[in-house]
């Protein structure tokens, strides 16, 4: 009683979840209530008595009908479960999904009809009390006055704003795609394993057969290790070498790479760029991958109708986050996965675990989420570790592995029925998942042991029976496996053998696809050039790098306080602080390009598996958006070292100079990024690279004079020897010829050298990045 005259005396404090169409109509009931109570009316007395005899009865009622419609849903089914589809009829009624509540029956909907004038009265609400039903339903047949209607709904559906997360989620809505029926019959894979003296194949997959259908949402289970993410490769043609066996055909066709533009696959971790916000990720994404025929302005519609359909509006200005920077949040980080796939619309949709990391309430709206998308007519697979009890009964299929074996393929709805015929039943109520979890792993614990299997213990399999007397794994491994393929897997592959009754449209669809980038690579070099330089900007100008470059040189205008040169005798003590500023930005930029390809390797490898865009554009707008945050941090060390050590104080040679460090910094760069892209693996790339750098460094011109002649070709290799002769010119031309024994020229061979360098590491680097495997 304490809730209705609360939500009688003020409107605006009622939950927004008070207005999904289940409860929308009872609080109208409470509105017009309250209005009749505003009105002078002798029985106003009795108002209260009856008001609390009607939550008492409603309340014992909602308890009544609760246990009345357990007992109506268990009888009827096969094995009491029911499809995807049944089933969501059923639940018509319940939060986040509208419609008609036709699971209330007439009968006790006619009890409730009454008319406003008898609330006085008090006849309506004795009427009432004596109802069947529970007060979160809505009473069907009861009218109100137009303009009351309208006062008592001040929000509507489409004022709710829109959060997964919280429940309030519209039903995902795409365009019609090309629908791909994807089977798959007696797929194998093995590895080859190479050890010091020898190589062992290891079996990973062994003869798994299934198929799904546009509108269907299959599920991968099984333990670590069972080959769930192996098979969810094959199938989306991530794992082309070796070539498994068997067969797997896309609407009767075998896969091309033609197909990448229909197939949409979601890691599961979770690539994407930390310092970019939602919007720019998704919109980045429909540049690139959207088809040219679409303008600028419909690709950033369709991404921001993405948004608008997962439910990101809300964070789509905020930074996706990583390791170190705040961001979104698990669920809405894998949401932005999710969108980057199908914001291409792609007629197949692949997960690899999508809800690990989640709450049960955020997986279970993700695995809505995929429902959702298969009701468009979209094939999609997903691997799941370990679902709730919900999220299982929501999966139209299911394929059950152990250790790279089929234990079950079927739907997912008859998994229980058919262990229960081979004898394995839980013996206590648990969720379904865990069951078929411990069957897989080989754990028969409050599960009950078929008399076959213990037979054959009987038989003489008792030495690989634990001591404890519990089967072993290995023996219910070996069980399943058998069970499944005398029981089932034969009339499953005659099932698979059996053409489907495709279209010639849809066959030719898959095998006449051309493939087709979504920008010209001019497009593709600019979307790419700024992405990068929105990236990266956060890393170069960070405080504690422009911290480390002022402080260096700070200290290094302190300790060459106005050393001006008069003289060739006075070179020396300066012409240290030049070979330290052409170490400083050789080493420097080295060991920051490193990082360049081993970090972005994953992001490279899945964009490039799902063609986005050229090697050859990403490339160069890799390396070109580097150069104007590279020009910064020099350019704030020069201004502090050059006046304060006093360098020769004119704007010539101080431009030149800078050119020169730049140049350096440009060729350090070019080869950081050489050996980061043959060296994949951090430790042997940073070790290679300081060696490189120590060698360039010894055999610069400052420390050894009379390099032996067999090694004096390493110093022309060293950036370092070319960029400190330059810096002696241009601050010594004026002075000497020759300084400290090196004689000055007019630097066209150090300056062709350095240019050598920038490109030819840079071809180095494009052509490791090349031989990298990408799918």
């Amino acid at each position: 009683m304490m809730m209705c005259e609360c939500i009688c005396n003020d409107k605006r404090k009622i939950p927004k979840d008070f207005w999904y169409p289940k409860k929308r109509t009872s609080i109208i009931l409470l509105f017009s209530l309250r209005e009749k109570m505003d009105n002078p009316n002798p029985n106003l007395g009795l108002w209260r008595t009856k008001s609390d005899q009607l939550a008492e009865t409603l309340t014992a009622t909602m308890k009544a009908g609760e246990a009345s419609s357990g007992g109506d849903s268990g009888g009827g089914g096969s094995g009491g479960t029911l499809s995807r589809k049944s089933s969501r009829q059923t639940v018509l009624a319940s939060p986040g999904r509208g419609g008609k509540n036709t699971h209330i029956r007439k009968t006790r909907s006619a009890q409730m009809k009454f008319e406003l004038d008898e609330v006085g009265s008090g006849a309506a609400l004795s009427r009432a009390s004596s109802a069947s039903l529970g007060f979160s339903f809505s009473f069907t047949g009861f009218t109100m006055p137009p303009d009351e209607t309208t006062d008592s709904r001040p929000f509507s559906d489409d004022d709710i704003p829109e959060d997964i997360e919280a429940g309030t989620r519209k039903k995902f809505q795409t365009e019609p795609t090309l629908p791909i029926f994807l089977k798959f019959t007696e797929v194998t894979y093995k590895v080859v394993i190479k050890g010091l003296t020898s190589t062992v194949e290891k079996d990973i997959l062994n003869g798994i057969s299934g198929a799904v259908n546009p509108g269907e949402v299959l599920a991968l289970m099984g333990p670590s290790g069972s080959g769930k993410t192996t098979l969810l490769s094959l199938l989306g043609g991530r794992l082309p070498d070796p070539v498994p066996g068997g067969s797997i055909t896309y609407n009767d066709q075998p896969y091309s790479k033609l197909l990448k533009s229909k197939i949409g696959f979601v890691t599961q971790d979770d690539v994407l760029f930390p310092h970019l916000t939602v919007k720019e990720t998704l919109t980045y994404a429909a540049l690139l991958r959207l088809p040219k025929r679409l303008t600028k302005q419909e690709k950033e519609k369709r991404a921001q109708d993405v948004i608008r359909e997962l439910g990101l509006e809300r964070c789509q200005d905020t930074m996706i986050g990583g390791s170190f920077v705040r961001g979104v949040s698990g669920g809405e980080r894998k949401r932005v996965c999710i969108g980057n796939e199908i914001i291409i619309n792609p007629s197949l949709l692949f997960l690899d675990e999508p809800t690990s990391g989640l709450d049960s309430t955020t997986a279970l709206r993700i695995i809505e989420l995929l429902q959702d998308i298969a009701e468009t007519e979209k094939t999609v697979v997903t691997t799941i570790h370990q679902p709730s009890s919900r999220l299982f009964h929501k999966f139209d299929k299911l394929i059950l592995l152990g250790k790279g074996s089929l234990l079950y393929f079927g739907k997912a709805s008859e998994a229980l029925v058919y262990f229960s015929s081979i004898g394995c039943s839980p013996l206590i109520a648990m969720n379904p998942a865990e069951f078929l979890l411990d069957l897989a792993n080989g754990n028969m614990n409050e599960v009950s042991v078929p008399s076959e299997l213990e037979d054959r213990v009987q038989l003489g399999n008792s030495e690989r029976e634990t001591k404890s007397g519990k089967h072993t794994p290995a023996v219910v491994h070996d069980y399943l496996v058998e069970a499944y393929e005398t029981r089932v897997a034969e009339e499953t592959k005659k099932q698979l053998m059996i053409r489907a009754s495709l279209d010639e449209d849809m066959k030719s669809g898959v095998g006449s696809m051309k493939r087709e980038w979504g920008a010209s690579w001019r497009e593709q070099y600019s979307i790419l050039f700024w992405r990068g330089l929105k990236e990266r900007q956060h890393d170069y100008f960070s405080w504690l790098r422009i911290t480390q470059v002022l402080v260096t040189a700070v200290i290094l205008g302190l300790l060459w306080w106005q050393s001006a040169v008069h003289s060739p005798k006075e070179l020396d003590n300066q012409a240290g602080l030049l070979f330290f500023i052409a170490v400083f930005w050789a080493f420097f930029p080295v060991f920051t390009a490193i990082f360049t390809f081993p970090q972005e390797r994953a992001m490279l490898n899945k964009e490039r598996a799902a063609d986005m865009y050229r090697l050859s554009a990403y490339f160069m707008a890799r390396t070109t958006s580097d150069l104007p945050l590279d020009l910064f941090l020099p350019m704030l060390f020069l201004l502090v070292v050059y006046f304060m050590a006093g360098l020769r104080q004119t704007a010539e040679s101080f431009f030149l100079t800078m050119v020169i460090v730049f140049l350096c910094i440009v060729a350090a760069q070019g080869l950081g990024l050489a050996i980061g892209a043959t060296l994949t693996d951090l430790k042997r790339a940073t070790t290679l690279a300081s060696v490189t750098v120590m060698a360039f460094m010894l055999a610069g011109g400052y420390f050894v004079k009379n390099v032996p002649i067999f090694i004096s070709w390493l110093r022309y290799l060293s950036f370092n020897y070319h960029t400190y002769r330059l810096l002696l010119k241009v601050q010594y031309e004026t002075i000497s010829p020759v300084i400290d024994g090196i004689k000055l020229d007019s630097g066209m061979k150090e300056a062709t050298a350095l240019a050598t360098m920038v490109f030819g590491y840079r071809l180095l680097a494009y052509i490791s990045l090349r031989r990298m495997k990408i799918h």
